[in-house]
């Protein structure tokens, strides 16, 4: 059976592991207020962005620019990896770079050969550890995110896609839908992807919403494609840190229920112990009374 002072120290250390728990349970609370307001307001705008630039896409022909080409021959793909820089946040990580770790397996089972596009430092030492090749890696960056680095990130795929120097460019991030859930997700940025021609009934039976576009078509694809995947971009690094804050908040709540539970054990074994000690002194004394006596 383990001392007194054992016990005890493993309280002490316990007890300050309960302390540094909490802390970052309420930093990662402070932090997450802010990100969720961002994403939550920035989400409309980028699904409604999607929408309408994929509508006016169906309305011109596959050549009309160069981001709505699909390429004959598909040679090389990009996978653009939003992960977190620190960890201490439970499976999240994991769950992304996994998706983003299938998706180049599924990919190079198509003959492509799959190079990583990542932000975040889990992301590419998951990336370097697997063995794939890292074109360009953005570390210690997801603490202060704006659109410059969205733009940074999109502008080099983007000219990657135009030169032919990649054929498919996807999106891999971790979707914030609510505080204990954190999914995930797979977004193929280039080519854009267009609606179908044909409609099922049930969507030929609701009502499509038609826009009248000036200037031309062509025109404002131009200048819309690269900005519709810089606003993808961005919105995958907002729900990135967001579920990051919320998936923080929600281990440590749990490593402090934890340290909790272990305290009260310890703090059992540790009146045990003491019991099991003052039993064995009064035993020696009466032991030693009675000796005397005899």
């Amino acid at each position: 059976m383990a001392s007194l002072k054992d016990v005890k120290m493993k309280i002490v250390g316990v007890g300050k592991t309960k302390q540094i728990t909490k802390a970052m349970n309420m930093v990662a609370s402070a932090k997450l207020r802010g990100a969720q307001t961002r994403i939550e307001r920035f989400r409309p705008y980028a699904e409604k962005y999607r929408d309408v630039l994929a509508e006016l896409a169906r309305k011109v022909e596959g050549n009309a620019h160069p981001l709505l080409a699909e390429h004959e021959e598909k040679k090389h793909c990009a996978i653009v990896l939003v992960t977190s820089d620190r960890g201490l946040c439970g499976s999240f990580n994991g769950n992304i770079i996994a998706a983003a770790l299938r998706l180049a397996k599924e990919k190079a089972a198509e003959g492509m050969e799959v190079r990583f596009v990542c932000v975040g430092r889990k992301g590419r030492d998951a990336a370097r550890t697997a063995g794939h090749a890292i074109a360009t890696a953005y570390g210690d960056r997801m603490g202060s995110i704006d659109f410059a680095l969205a733009s940074s990130v999109a502008q080099e795929v983007i000219h990657g896609y135009e030169t032919l120097a990649l054929d498919e460019v996807w999106l891999v991030y971790g979707e914030f839908v609510s505080m204990g859930h954190q999914p995930p997700a797979s977004l193929r940025l280039l080519p854009l992807q267009t609606p179908q021609a044909a409609e099922s009934e049930e969507q030929a039976g609701e009502a499509r919403c038609e826009y009248v576009y000036e200037p031309q078509e062509e025109q404002l694809l131009a200048e819309l494609l690269p900005r519709y995947v810089k606003v993808q971009v961005y919105r995958g690094l907002l729900d990135t840190s967001a579920s990051e804050h919320a998936a923080r908040m929600t281990a440590m709540d749990n490593a402090t229920r934890n340290c909790n539970e272990l305290i009260n054990s310890l703090t059992l074994l540790y009146n045990k112990t003491r019991q099991a000690s003052i039993t064995s002194e009064l035993i020696d004394i009466v032991g030693g009374a009675e000796a005397l006596n005899g």
